[in-house]
């Protein structure tokens, strides 16, 4: 025979302090039992903190293996030293980047794997017409090298992207400047991003993006569809569907955001917020049959009137 348990209220005042128990009536025909109440959603994804789950297991945004909790969002600053100090445009240089405790100040040299890698790094010239995704060498000491050779002079926006052991993800911009001479003397303007929502062409496919609402409001949630076209022989590239990283036209704003629906087919969807009203540039890169496809879009974001 089940025994049918009054259910117990807790009535706290807030002048006196105190609490009062107050015993509430049965109800007849229903039983308060332990398996009619809803499991803890106690695991999290550390990147995608809304997906939440009663088990442990994997994303299925964005592939990160879920956690008990997530900890206080704190930013472990980034030093980035280019070397030779002088340079020319055009010649190799490495970059040496080195992630802080934000505490001790110690070089950190364990990262979680995120995203298939240990760290991400995004280059974007301040005129968006250089864009880079690349994954840098780490030393045992946790120095971080990547060998390129800028292509113009100017300011670069670098991201870090990466997930110190013990700590949580982290998305962190510097700002470099390239030199150029006296012939190609370089530009620290802010881009002039002219709105381009058409159908971009990559390696092997051609994406089409629709926004609902169609004119992105500041603060409003802005549901983004893409399709590709053929939509055939799609692969997760670094554990996801597809990557976007969305930048404003004055390289302030940089957001990080993976598909919420997906499932290998033609179309996937983003729920993204834009924070101020400017023109964002929004890269998406997947993979198609091997080949990674990188197309760009120019999103224009308004106040609501």
């Amino acid at each position: 025979m089940k025994l049918r348990t009054p259910l117990v209220v807790l009535l706290c005042s807030l002048s006196l302090g105190s609490a009062q128990t107050v015993i509430a009536p049965a109800v007849p025909g229903i039983t308060l039992e332990k398996a009619d109440l809803p499991a803890p959603q106690d695991f999290y994804c550390p990147m995608d903190k809304d997906v939440r789950s009663d088990k442990p297991g994997f994303c299925p945004r964005c592939g990160m293996k879920l956690v008990i909790g997530v900890p206080d969002q704190t930013e472990y600053p980034l030093d980035i030293h280019i070397k030779p100090a002088r340079f020319k445009v055009g010649e190799k240089v490495r970059l040496e980047l080195q992630a802080k405790d934000p505490v001790t100040g110690k070089t950190i040299n364990k990262f979680d794997v995120m995203h298939d890698r240990r760290f991400h790094l995004f280059l974007i010239s301040n005129d968006m017409s250089f864009f880079a995704h690349e994954h840098p060498t780490i030393a045992k000491d946790g120095t971080l090298r990547y060998d390129m050779a800028f292509p113009k002079p100017g300011m670069y926006r670098v991201l870090g992207d990466f997930y110190p052991t013990g700590g949580v993800p982290q998305l962190i911009a510097k700002t470099i400047f390239v030199p150029g001479s006296a012939e190609d003397i370089p530009s620290f303007d802010v881009a002039i991003l002219k709105p381009d929502l058409e159908a971009q062409k990559g390696p092997n496919t051609t994406m089409e993006m629709e926004l609902s609402p169609a004119q992105a409001i500041v603060g409003e949630k802005t549901l983004i569809q893409l399709k590709i076209k053929p939509g055939d022989g799609l692969e997760k590239y670094l554990a996801a569907w597809a990557h976007m990283m969305a930048a404003s036209d004055d390289l302030v704003d940089t957001l990080h955001e993976h598909p919420f629906s997906a499932d290998g087919g033609d179309t996937m969807y983003f729920n993204i917020i834009f924070p101020r009203a400017r023109t964002y540039r929004v890269w998406v890169q997947f993979q198609r049959k091997g080949v990674l496809n990188t197309v760009a879009f120019n999103i224009p974001v308004t106040e609501l009137k």
